[in-house]
């Protein structure tokens, strides 16, 4: 029964590695050794994901660290644009903004074409319901360095963090995120629409926040439904009003 159960979950989560489907094994309820399940899973044949090179920061001469670590929740989120296609083609663009300290992912926008008028509109929803963050890093892109965009996170308190043009290390933890949701849907699922992209998208993000085994959360997922309510990092209480009013 035990083989079985393990097969279909590496069946389900082909890109798991063996630690990540020991701990899915144990939480419904199986008593089984991590090297079984390792020594099983590689008798079997599935593939061993690939290994991320390690990656070294910048450093300024006087020893201070130039990439600002998250401290806590809502102290740092990043966001980033991702190139999708569907089946016969089509290019499509994905907005993903995470939380570096929790490692969730907050939101994925799917369109056609994404505009600094839609980053700003997608910012505020998550402004009303989760508060504002301290810092928000990304690359130098014309949607997230567009003048209306850097004067609207002004007004509403949020510092911006832009990384040096073709240092995509510097905007580590989205990056991370991004191979992670290319290896684990975008490479394995054919899109006919863009309303299945959509659907697909947001089952994965909420199996990536609700489930997904993360090895730097020890083996946790970033958002279990059932979790204690963190604090925001600065106090920020999510405002729908004052994010309007911010962006009108």
């Amino acid at each position: 029964m035990e083989s079985g159960r393990r097969g279909e979950l590496a069946e389900e989560r082909r890109r798991f590695g063996s630690p990540r489907l020991h701990v899915l094994l144990r939480r419904e309820g199986w008593v089984v050794n991590h090297k079984r399940v390792e020594r099983i899973w590689r008798q079997e044949g599935l593939k061993v994901p690939q290994k991320q090179p390690k990656r070294g920061r910048l450093w300024l001469t006087d020893g201070s660290c130039v990439r600002l670590r998250p401290c806590g929740p809502n102290h740092v989120w990043a966001y980033d644009l991702v190139l999708a296609r569907t089946h016969d083609g089509r290019a499509f663009r994905l907005l993903t903004v995470i939380d570096e300290y929790t490692r969730e992912c907050l939101a994925i926008r799917v369109a056609c074409r994404i505009r600094s008028e839609d980053v700003l509109e997608l910012l505020a929803e998550l402004f009303a319901l989760r508060g504002t963050p301290e810092h928000l890093r990304s690359d130098n892109g014309p949607e997230f360095c567009a003048q209306a965009v850097r004067e609207w996170l002004g007004r509403v308190g949020v510092k911006t963090l832009f990384i040096e043009p073709g240092s995509p290390w510097e905007n580590g933890y989205n990056e991370s995120f991004n191979g992670k949701l290319r290896d684990e849907l975008l490479n394995r699922e054919i899109f006919y629409t863009l309303e299945e992209a959509q659907v697909l998208l947001e089952q994965w993000r909420q199996i990536y926040n609700k489930i997904r085994p993360h090895s730097a959360l020890g083996y946790r997922p970033p958002a279990p439904e059932a979790i204690e309510i963190l604090p925001t990092w600065v106090g920020h209480q999510p405002s729908l009003a004052g994010a309007a009013m911010a962006l009108n």
